[in-house]
């Protein structure tokens, strides 16, 4: 398709360091030369998300191209949180178990991340680096994509004044179904959803990670995720 102008070898930052995944929901059989073909439930990595409203370009079985959108459905990481504020992620973290964690990427520097983890009596932050190879590193081992370090550290420690593994608690894997208001918010378009401090939330739709949706005083919205707490009930 001669519109689509990006290299299939240019992904953006985000998407090749976070590899996501998506189920295929049909099959699709190409028809350019630059289209991947797959098949209904077949499992596919995710290179590039952002070049084009309508397409990502994708990997199977070694194979590249581009896929649309509406044929699949993206499995995004649990722990990334995208681009939210250093204070954000610790309250998201706060009072959480030791190892809990999320990776956000640089409100001030985009295409950098950083890793914050709950020492369980605090959070701490650590700066995700990168050498001249392009490899990425947080002490001295290196890494070729945040997968990899974020596994890496689920079994070797990230703090070298004691010992925190990286956890994936099962409430971070599911979607919470209803959320406190940490603050008051006041919609600026009619799309979006009125609340005060202290509401209860019933959560519609968390995929977007700058936008959720919800109900509150039967009324449905948009509104952005730092303005509250999702709720979750142990099992």
């Amino acid at each position: 398709m001669t519109s689509r102008l990006i290299s299939l070898g240019a992904a953006r930052p985000t998407a090749r360091l976070l590899s996501m995944e998506a189920v295929a929901l049909y099959t699709f059989r190409a028809t350019e030369g630059d289209e991947l073909s797959f098949t209904k439930g077949d499992l596919l990595k995710i290179t590039n998300m952002e070049d084009d409203p309508n397409w990502y370009t994708a990997e199977l079985q070694n194979r590249k191209g581009f896929v649309p959108k509406n044929y699949i459905n993206l499995r995004p990481h649990a722990w990334f949180a995208g681009r939210i504020s250093r204070g954000v992620a610790e309250s998201r973290l706060r009072h959480r178990e030791c190892g809990a964690f999320l990776v956000r990427e640089s409100e001030s520097a985009p295409g950098e991340f950083s890793m914050s983890v709950s020492y369980g009596d605090h959070v701490q932050h650590f700066k995700v680096l990168q050498d001249r190879c392009a490899q990425y590193y947080v002490w001295d081992e290196l890494f070729s994509s945040l997968n990899e370090l974020v596994e890496f550290y689920h079994s070797n420690s990230i703090a070298k004044e004691r010992t925190v593994f990286l956890r994936d608690p099962e409430h971070f894997a599911r979607r919470p179904h209803h959320a406190h208001a940490l603050f008051d918010f006041t919609p600026h378009h009619p799309s979006q959803l009125r609340f005060l401090r202290g509401d209860v939330i019933e959560l519609i739709d968390c995929s977007d990670s700058l936008r959720w949706r919800g109900r509150c005083h039967g009324h449905v919205g948009y509104f952005p995720p730092e303005y509250v707490q999702p709720i979750y009930h142990c099992q």
